[in-house]
């Protein structure tokens, strides 16, 4: 079969396409622009057109999978339905290939791909050879067991795809609003969700959201940081640091014990796991003579922001930290403004960060309502925010600032989930740890801890 991708330098589509790949279907694809994971793929064979015309859609496709980011008024998407190729979304794709399988879906706000990356991890290292797709680097691998682990993502409800065997359910927030409307439908939509899980749901307990929504499930198995003997055991053994880390864990640890994996394998796993690309993930970086940490995190959300704030705190008590912050869409900033005011201001006196440096908004074009644009900044932010330590800078400037202000020692954040990584490579930074998880079963010196 030959598939042509729409998006496909998008996580969740490269993921697919990879996959497509692998189980021998001829694969190729369009982006907007050229990135890491176009490059990728052209290493992998896959053929990859940069930018969309019409002109890459041929009669002999026999289907396209597009990212729902994709615009109806997108001329491949236009010439694929004109010539009538079979199209399906991302999910709708995704949601076909869990057919064929035991499906374990991990769902929520916040917190999907660390806790579906160290579910994976868990059935490598149990011999359980699972397939996974997950929104993160790397984000896919091919298995030859039943098992198939998603993350199942909310935006625009796409779940609503899925039937999964098993559910994890990490956390229920006001998020999206801009096509979740309010937490009220949010509620509604999850209360589809679960009512399609054709097994048992894991669900965190301190998420009150979730509360209201399953208290009464009899086949909710719920996890909590109240429960002493597993949180201890765990703050003993992960790598990742942060309470939201110890609860990702619980979702796992919960679930391997669901599969009837031994807790002996379990924490064995998770006690390698060093996390996924962006988040946390930690490397020294240089500007000039100045070397200092740096740390690339994806948090783009207040309830995000605050976690990887609080992580940072408990891991560098005494050292001095920056942020450096992309706010991601005009729409969320607009809809969650206070609550990003309320966070940025605790920043310094609860999670004692140095300086906040706030640069202009991510977008992506065409998804976007104009009137909200018009009613919110990034400058308009810093404002509300109120505080002395906390300023506005265009991209192009941050660099300068950080070489002129910046003392060696010194810690860096570069938080959110748009184009702001790339300010990391600038900052000619060095990975020192390497994050990800094992994608097959460890050797003995790795189970002992040596997986520097």
């Amino acid at each position: 079969m030959k598939i042509h991708c729409i998006g496909i330098g998008g996580i969740a589509i490269s993921a697919l396409a990879n996959i497509y790949q692998q189980k021998g279907h001829k694969v190729q694809g369009s982006d907007a622009e050229s990135s890491e994971i176009t490059a990728e793929l052209k290493k992998q064979g896959i053929r990859v057109f940069i930018g969309h015309k019409a002109s890459n859609i041929a009669k002999n496709i026999d289907l396209v999978v597009y990212s729902e980011a994709v615009p109806r008024s997108n001329p491949e998407l236009k010439e694929a339905r004109q010539l009538k190729i079979r199209c399906l979304s991302g999910a709708e794709a995704l949601a076909e290939l869990s057919r064929d399988h035991f499906t374990i879906a991990v769902s929520g706000m916040h917190g999907k791909s660390t806790t579906a990356s160290m579910i994976a991890g868990i059935l490598i290292e149990a011999g359980l050879d699972p397939t996974f797709v997950i929104g993160t680097k790397p984000g896919w691998r091919v298995g030859k067991s039943k098992y198939l682990v998603i993350e199942a993502d909310d935006y625009q409800a796409k779940f609503l795809h899925y039937h999964p065997d098993i559910l994890i359910l990490t956390n229920i927030d006001e998020e999206h609003l801009d096509c979740l409307k309010d937490l009220n439908n949010i509620m509604k939509i999850f209360r589809q969700y679960v009512s399609q899980v054709k097994g048992r749901i894991i669900a965190n307990k301190d998420n009150a959201n979730i509360v209201k929504l399953l208290k009464n499930d009899k086949k909710t198995v719920f996890f909590s940081l109240t429960q002493k003997k597993d949180v201890n055991l765990l703050k003993n053994i992960l790598r990742v640091p942060g309470e939201h880390n110890v609860s990702n864990a619980l979702a796992a640890l919960n679930a391997a014990r669901l599969l009837g994996v031994s807790d002996k394998i379990a924490l064995e796993a998770l006690g390698v796991y060093k996390g996924v690309w962006r988040r946390f993930e930690e490397g020294r970086a240089a500007i000039g003579n100045l070397s200092f940490t740096i740390i690339s995190d994806y948090a783009h959300h207040p309830t995000e922001i605050a976690a990887t704030l609080q992580a940072l705190a408990e891991k560098y008590p005494e050292r001095k930290k920056w942020i450096v912050f992309q706010p991601h869409q005009y729409q969320r900033t607009f809809y969650l403004f206070d609550k990003f005011v309320k966070v940025f201001r605790q920043a310094q006196s609860k999670f004692g960060i140095e300086k906040l440096i706030i640069t202009d908004i991510y977008t992506v074009e065409g998804r976007e309502s104009q009137a909200i644009k018009n009613k919110i900044s990034s400058q308009r932010l810093v404002e509300a925010i109120a505080k002395a330590w906390a300023l506005y800078l265009p991209r192009n400037e941050i660099t300068d600032y950080l070489k002129t202000n910046l003392k060696t020692k010194e810690i860096v954040v570069i938080m959110g989930a748009g184009s702001i990584y790339k300010l990391s490579d600038n900052l000619q930074a060095r990975q020192t740890a390497r994050t990800g998880f094992p994608q097959k079963k460890l050797t003995k010196s790795e189970r002992k801890g040596k997986m520097e």
